[in-house]
């Protein structure tokens, strides 16, 4: 159902009037601040229409009302108006040092952090799935170093622990037979074709490149990684510190990152700030906490995502234009490292 602009315009300065000062939001208050000539009345029946298309509701303890997330939703889609902020200024700040790319990463959540006053994420570059090169080096027996070169020159080891004793010749040979026939490839590639090829090897030489192929897939996803900057600024904000079950929940999230991963992982192939709020969003585990996001490029690829989590209750009008000019000078920086 279509809002008129009445209703459009009191619910604008409802969720403006809560997020200011947090305090359920009444007729009378919405009179006197929303700029309409309107009656009291006509504002309570608007706002009781409000409240049936599930845009607002009435806590028990206060005649006033508060957002929810669906009126939240709606404010920031269509409602909001951005605030202008100097890109220049942020990025005098930022100091960021193109030659370290993880220093980098690193001031950009901290930056996040400061100018919302809430807590700053970056996830880091992906590392390319596929491998260059792979080595075998003999520890002791029965374990072995599994080395992966990836196409950029980065350089991951895995131990890997074997049931038979291998000879350093028969770990040159499984080496020099996935280098040839599969360098290039992602793990997910090589698995399903070793599949087939499996056949045709002797057990054991085919068992060590199984383990090769399953550490190497799994040291690639543990890979991306990210920095979070800023999380006791959350213990500061009520709507999220309340109660031990919202405390436990979110740093739970901060601690496994998985969930958090997964939201960002989403962000990144949507294109421009995006906002999760909680409630509506199966990713954001708490309801009354908000994620904004903006994917950031290195040499025009979409290498990872940032964003700044925090409570529903923000200042979407500042924090949006934060994130959106973060991922820009980011990305600028990255592009332009050595």
């Amino acid at each position: 159902m279509q809002l008129d602009n009445r209703a459009q315009t009191l619910l604008k300065a409802l969720v403006e009037r809560y997020i200011a000062d947090g305090q359920p939001v009444g007729s009378r208050a919405l009179s006197r601040i929303s700029g309409l000539d309107l009656s009291p009345a006509t504002i309570r029946n608007i706002m009781a229409d409000l409240e049936e298309m599930g845009y607002v509701a009435s806590p028990h303890t206060s005649a006033g009302r508060v957002p929810t997330p669906r009126g939240y939703r709606l404010f920031v889609d269509t409602l909001l108006t951005v605030q202008h902020l100097d890109e220049h200024s942020v990025e005098a700040r930022m100091r960021l040092p193109a030659h370290q790319p993880q220093k980098v990463i690193a001031n950009a959540a901290q930056m996040l952090s400061s100018l919302s006053q809430f807590a700053g994420v970056v996830q880091s570059p992906r590392r390319e799935s596929a491998f260059q090169q792979i080595e075998f080096l003999r520890l002791s027996e029965k374990r072995i170093l599994l080395v992966i070169v990836d196409p950029r020159g980065d350089v991951q080891n895995r131990l890997l622990l074997t049931d038979v004793d291998y000879s350093p010749s028969q770990l040159t040979e499984s080496a020099n037979y996935l280098n040839h026939h599969f360098a290039g490839l992602s793990f997910d590639q090589v698995r399903s074709r070793l599949t087939g090829e499996l056949r045709q090897l002797r057990d054991d030489i085919g068992r060590l490149m199984q383990a090769a192929v399953e550490a190497g897939s799994e040291a690639m996803a543990e890979s991306d990684e990210m920095v979070i900057a800023g999380e006791r600024n959350l213990l500061s904000v009520a709507d999220l510190s309340s109660n031990m079950s919202s405390l436990r929940q979110m740093f739970e999230m901060f601690e496994q990152k998985t969930g958090l991963m997964q939201l960002l992982d989403v962000s990144s192939k949507a294109g421009g700030v995006q906002i999760f709020i909680g409630g509506e969003s199966h990713l954001v585990p708490l309801d009354e906490m908000s994620v904004v996001t903006a994917p950031y490029e290195v040499n025009g690829r979409i290498v990872g995502t940032l964003g700044v989590i925090g409570p529903t209750r923000m200042a979407y009008e500042r924090v949006i234009p934060i994130v959106d000019i973060t991922a820009k000078l980011l990305s600028n920086a990255l592009s332009h490292s050595p």
